[in-house]
């Protein structure tokens, strides 16, 4: 198994600010994405047929939702 970091690959989900949290967010649902079809070329063939399509769109947005309350858990957002 490879210790080192995968390139781009966040070394931490703590976050400054709540937006910057958001944006890790993003940046993960990317990161997994490219994971997923590492194929470059594959991969913007299919970005015209999804982002023109609403439960594509919907999808994507539940994914980067899910990866920020992740980010949020780690950071502690919604504390009392």
């Amino acid at each position: 198994m490879n210790d080192r970091p995968q390139t781009g690959f966040p070394a931490s989900l703590l976050t400054q600010t709540v937006e910057e949290g958001f944006e890790l967010a993003i940046k993960l649902s990317r990161l997994g994405v490219k994971k997923t079809q590492p194929d470059m070329k594959v991969l913007k063939k299919l970005r015209a047929k999804y982002a023109n399509n609403a439960d594509s769109l919907t999808a994507a947005s539940q994914v980067v939702a899910i990866n920020f309350q992740t980010v949020a858990a780690a950071n502690n957002y919604w504390r009392t």
